[in-house]
């Protein structure tokens, strides 16, 4: 076990339950906290990357926030699996959409993630690498999202490294192999998922359909998006 805090984690051993919650914004982790969780205790504010540890239905959880791209979640989600002992990391984020079916606030569950990123060259692997979510967390997502009644697809998901591409027609191209939706995480959390034995699944809801031209607010982003919150935090 490495020496703790780490350069990016304040907290001490046992502060961080089990299973985390990990949004992009560490404001919207502070929503979860303070929306859904009780007793309550911040145990990191390095960075302004907040994380909280908290009670949901007499279950100990943690959230914390991932900052955005994958070098950023690569550094959160290892530190938590690697040395704080962390078993499971459930990213909540938003997506924008690719599939036409799916539309502002719907789920897309990621089965698995596709990415542009160069992250898997330092595995050294003789070949392509398939970054996929922990089943068990997969079918207990589906199954809360039933539950919920929320509007919901599971596929393929694009993990990628540009938010600006200069490839006008890019996600077309995804488009054209089913991929559900763009984000920019997911691929990186699953490799170090696998990489340390451990569990991981990315819950994203629809924030913005670039081919119809829709589109939430920051603030929404941050304040809303219940279901999927009520989704993962079952998951716990």
């Amino acid at each position: 076990m490495a020496k703790i805090p780490t350069p990016h984690i304040e907290a001490k051993m046992g502060d961080i339950a089990p299973t985390v919650l990990m949004p992009g914004d560490p404001l919207r982790a502070k929503v979860v906290a303070d929306t859904f969780l009780t007793n309550v205790v911040k145990y990191n504010n390095v960075r302004g990357m907040y994380g909280f540890t908290g009670e949901y239905n007499g279950k100990r959880i943690s959230v914390q926030g991932s900052g955005m791209g994958m070098p950023s979640i690569g550094i959160y989600s290892y530190e938590l699996f690697n040395f704080y002992g962390v078993e499971n990391i459930i990213r909540i984020g938003s997506a924008g959409a690719i599939s036409d079916d799916l539309n502002i606030g719907d789920l897309a569950i990621g089965m698995g993630a596709c990415t542009n990123s160069n992250y898997a060259a330092q595995y050294q692997l003789p070949g392509t690498f398939a970054p996929i979510a922990s089943y068990d967390l997969l079918k207990k997502a589906i199954e809360n999202s039933e539950k919920y009644g929320v509007n919901y697809k599971v596929g393929n998901i694009l993990s990628s490294d540009t938010f600006y591409d200069d490839q006008e027609d890019c996600l077309l191209r995804w488009k054209k192999m089913g991929v559900l939706a763009v984000e920019m995480e997911a691929a990186a959390l699953y490799m170090n998922a696998a990489r340390a034995g451990k569990n991981a699944l990315c819950i994203l809801t629809i924030s913005d359909c670039p081919f119809k031209g829709l589109a939430t607010t920051a603030e929404e982003r941050q304040n809303s998006f219940t279901s999927m919150m009520k989704v993962a935090l079952d998951l716990a």
